[in-house]
């Protein structure tokens, strides 16, 4: 009786959890029919198609970009032997580091007409207006361009890992049957590394999908500026949440895409990272390869810090520091708050899943850890309509039996932008803490309970020891996300609510990059937190798997 109470509890838990992240989803297709044809007949004409063809088009560009940077750096770092190799294989990842939108800031005024780069070569040359052309960083392409840079580690992370426990001796067959190095990549290589490869690809285009500062500043109409456009400057709810439906269907399509990229997957005990790199490059071959890996570390991390670093030094933001200050603990309490709970519920639902492990309750972690693959604009919109709803209901109801007299309880304080950044980022804490408890076999359980451990002295003595690695990583890497997230934060905070993603973002909207620069230091520098972790984990599991 005791034991199928806590089966229950389990289920109970894992549904609660489940029901609540999914109120976006069901309140998004609960307003898709409203309004019949015409209403669909009026998005169509005056405001979908730019939407659906900016959209579609960024993301082609992006994951073309993207995979070519990763794969590219990965296979070099990999499998052939070029000075600086070793340290390259980690730089690479640092990008990962700088916000997307942080990266178009800094670029835009870098390559203005009076930026460093166009003065100096007007003065080089003796140019004036009109007399050059040069490339338009406030573009598709260069929106693509940005968002690439700083998104490709997805691609290489995933890549490298999948290149570096892959099958040596498939590579060595084709080599000696004649086939050539690129011949035998691929043909051997790259087919087998494909399901890795469209994996980091579906995170990068879920990226791309949710960007929201990147496209608003280069004033490019995609789905995540149109909706906070449609719902907060129009004031048109209804076009909002149709036009955050048909983003859904977009996220439907990423998540089927991620889930068949892990099919085909093999494991290899003859991996490329077990040998000595049998392909050594020459003087050519290896200032080529260098090229290639430093390139995008370059200008995707060292020379947008190295800007940000001479702007704050020079000028930086002008208020005091006291004000300043108050950006910073607001971004960190609200990051610390909203990572302490995902990661407390992480492990509830880590618990149901390896507690009571039935068909229920894997449908309802699904659906719990849907969230990270919804962008913040469709997060909010998704909320804030049901949440609205209720908070005036709650909010009179406590004018009416306890006398309150102050505003709404709900989307008037922090409450709603936690719940929204819980949900949007609980997925990445349950894939760190259910990858660290994976590692504890049921027979340790079964073993310390048979010696009459109670469970809590399991949890104790032999969890938590060994989950604390994991916990660490599922806390950082949320606390490090909700530090940079925009889109939600923009919509959902009180209006008393600065961070320094909200003021950069409100500071480099007036062109005034310089002052911005101070908090754009401070988050970048706290993104290599989760981007060092991501370099271990992708080591350890090459170690472990080769």
């Amino acid at each position: 009786m005791i034991s199928k109470l806590r089966f229950n509890l389990w289920q109970i838990v894992t549904g609660l959890t489940a029901a609540l992240a999914a109120i976006p989803i069901f309140t998004i297709l609960w307003y898709l029919p409203a309004g019949g044809l015409e209403s669909w007949d009026h998005i169509w004409q005056n405001t979908l198609p730019p939407y659906l063809i900016n959209t579609a088009l960024l993301m082609v560009m992006v994951g073309i970009l993207s995979a070519a940077i990763g794969v590219t750096s990965a296979w070099l770092v990999v499998a052939m032997d070029f000075p600086g190799r070793r340290l390259l294989s980690w730089l690479l990842i640092l990008p990962l580091a700088a916000p997307a939108y942080i990266i178009a800031y800094i670029y835009t005024d870098f390559l203005a007409f009076s930026g460093p780069v166009q003065t100096a070569l007007r003065s080089s040359f003796g140019l004036a207006f009109g007399e050059y052309w040069f490339p338009q960083i406030r573009s598709l392409p260069g929106a693509a361009l940005m968002l690439s840079l700083v998104l490709y580690p997805y691609v290489y992370l995933l890549a490298r890992t999948a290149f570096a426990t892959q099958s040596l001796n498939q590579y060595q067959a084709a080599r000696s049957l004649g086939a050539g190095p690129t011949q035998a990549f691929f043909r051997i290589v790259l087919p087998c590394a494909r399901p890795a490869i469209a994996g980091g690809l579906a995170l990068v285009l879920m990226e791309t999908l949710a960007d929201f500062g990147v496209a608003e500043y280069f004033a490019i109409p995609t789905f995540s500026t149109g909706i906070f456009r449609t719902w907060l400057a129009m004031g048109d709810k209804a076009a909002a949440m149709k036009l955050a439906a048909i983003m859904l269907l977009f996220v439907i399509i990423l998540l089927w895409m991620e889930s068949a990229s892990r099919k085909g997957r093999v494991e290899n005990s003859d991996g490329f990272s077990s040998v000595k790199n049998d392909r050594k490059l020459g003087l050519g071959g290896s200032i080529l390869a260098i090229s290639i890996c430093s390139l995008p570390v370059i200008f995707g991390f060292l020379l947008p810090a190295a800007i940000l670093l001479n702007y704050t030094i020079e000028s930086g933001d002008p208020q005091g520091w006291e004000i300043l200050s108050g950006y910073i603990f607001n971004s960190l309490s609200l990051s610390m708050i909203v990572s302490a709970i995902a990661v407390g519920l992480a492990i509830l639902l880590v618990y149901a899943q390896r507690r009571a492990s039935t068909s229920k309750t894997k449908a309802g972690i699904r659906i719990a850890t849907l969230g990270y693959a919804l962008p913040g604009a469709l997060l909010a919109v998704g909320l804030l309509a049901p949440l609205g709803q209720f908070d005036q209901f709650l909010t009179g109801w406590a004018q009416e039996q306890l006398g309150y007299g102050g505003g709404l309880l709900l989307t008037g304080t922090s409450a709603i932008l936690i719940y929204a950044l819980v949900v949007r980022f609980l997925t990445v804490s349950f894939n760190s803490v259910n990858g660290g408890m994976a590692r504890i076999p049921l027979s340790m359980d079964a073993a310390a309970r048979s010696l009459g451990a109670s469970p809590k002295r399991v949890v104790g003595a032999i969890h938590l020891p060994q989950l604390r690695a994991s916990l660490a990583a599922g806390g950082a890497l949320v606390f490090v996300d909700v530090l940079r997230e925009l889109p939600a934060t923009l919509i959902l905070r009180p209006f008393n609510l600065e961070t320094l993603a909200t003021r950069v973002y409100r500071l480099a909207s007036d062109e005034r990059i310089a002052e911005a620069s101070t908090s754009a230091l401070l988050i970048v520098a706290t993104g290599l937190i989760p981007v060092l972790i991501l370099n271990q984990i992708g080591k350890g599991a090459e170690r472990e798997n080769s």
